[in-house]
């Protein structure tokens, strides 16, 4: 059964309107959740081509999942008449997003002093790969130069080979859920009186480089800094990836002594809960070879379902390794609702992932499929007050 649209559902944060300028992944997951809780996001796109989401991956899959439940408004905001236009929609705004290189909306002259002239409310995200201040501020920065850049792939992949970047949009992704955090911080001081319009000013570098742990905390302590471990941890043992007896493979942690002690009892070896190779979590994380291939042995002994069952039954956390297809129709994916199925023009059904975080009072909900290129420019524009004459110019002069 298809999950319904819901155009009618409000939200937690139904009645703040989003003028979202950003292109891709970051600005588009951060006004992507606005969205799912209510907000009212445009899409300013450019006359033609739109947002370079739209042409991301195939099968349009990123623009249909990240632009739900937005408008879309094409406009030129480069001249004269679509500068005016965007300062008159900013004028019944909440919140303008964009992720120009520094200096851009300045040149343009749409800086925060104009804007703010217009609705001294408004608050403005700006994304970029450096952040507005510093010496990299005017350089580009697309997510994988942050990836490279942050330590992340030098802490990623194995020792003797080289760094790995991730095989997805990560650094993106993780700027756009801190950029929906400090949208809302931002509103609530509004609320609170304690400020009227402000920037922040997210840079992909930030977030990414505040998930990676303490490191510079322990590089200042110890001299030492992470290393490529594979699919085993620095900080707890055992922890990996171990194959079963029919190819596939589990994955483990026994992160907790308590964890450690139930594992080595149902693999059949509690003496190695004495052995001082393994006795406490630092002794098995420098041990974590040997340790692994005496857990490997035991894994093989068992297919992938057998080694489920098995270690659920002794208390162990256990799990498969999944893949997409794996996952698209898993018993607890369907059953929890993590994906649920749209209308879609072009497929037959459009799994998309339900909105996170789940609040029990206020839930985000999906209430538009993502709009088609300047599919609500005509209402928007009417709303503004241009009659039919003056959109039918604007239109003729490529405006939008």
């Amino acid at each position: 059964m298809k999950t319904p649209y819901t155009p009618d559902a409000e939200g937690p944060i139904h009645g703040l309107r989003v003028v979202d300028m950003t292109r891709l992944a970051a600005g588009n997951m951060m006004t992507h959740m606005l969205a799912d809780f209510g907000a009212e996001v445009i899409k300013i796109e450019r006359p033609g081509t739109g947002d370079d989401l739209r042409r991301f991956g195939e099968a349009e899959a990123w623009w249909k999942v990240y632009a739900r439940s937005k408008k879309s408004l094409s406009l030129d905001v480069r001249s004269e008449e679509g500068r005016e236009i965007l300062l008159k929609l900013v004028e019944t705004a909440d919140i303008l997003t964009e992720n120009f290189v520094p200096g851009t909306l300045e040149k343009w002259n749409l800086g925060p002093d104009v804007l703010w002239q217009r609705n001294e409310n408004l608050i403005i995200t700006r994304v970029s790969g450096w952040g507005q201040t510093g010496p990299y501020a005017k350089k580009p920065g697309f997510g994988s130069l942050i990836e490279g850049m942050s330590g992340f792939a030098t802490m990623t992949g194995w020792e003797d080979k080289p760094p790995l970047l991730p095989p997805l949009a990560l650094a993106d992704m993780v700027a756009g859920m801190a950029g929906f955090g400090g949208v809302l911080a931002a509103v609530i001081a509004r609320m609170k009186g304690d400020t009227k319009g402000q920037v922040i000013d997210l840079s992909l570098f930030e977030p990414l480089f505040g998930i990676l742990g303490p490191w510079a905390a322990a590089y200042e302590a110890t001299g030492k800094g992470p290393v490529r471990r594979g699919n085993s941890s620095d900080v707890a043992a055992p922890r990996n990836l171990y194959p079963t007896k029919d190819g596939k493979h589990v994955v483990m942690s026994a992160s907790m002594q308590s964890m450690w002690e139930k594992l080595a009892h149902a693999i059949g070896r509690p003496e190695l809960i004495e052995d001082p190779r393994y006795a406490t979590s630092r002794a098995r994380v420098e041990n974590h070879e040997s340790l692994d291939a005496i857990i490997s042995e035991a894994m093989q002994t068992r297919t992938l379902e057998e080694n489920l069952d098995y270690y659920e039954a002794e208390g162990v956390t256990v799990g498969p390794i999944c893949d997409i297809a794996d996952l698209i129709d898993h018993p607890y994916i369907r059953g929890r609702g993590v994906l649920q199925d749209y209308d879609d023009p072009d497929m037959e059904r459009l799994p998309m992932h339900q909105v996170f975080p789940r609040l029990s009072e206020t839930p985000g909900t999906v209430r538009r499929p993502a709009p088609g290129l300047g599919q609500d420019t005509a209402d928007l524009l009417a709303e503004l007050g241009y009659n039919a004459k003056e959109r039918a110019l604007l239109a003729e002069r490529g405006i939008f």
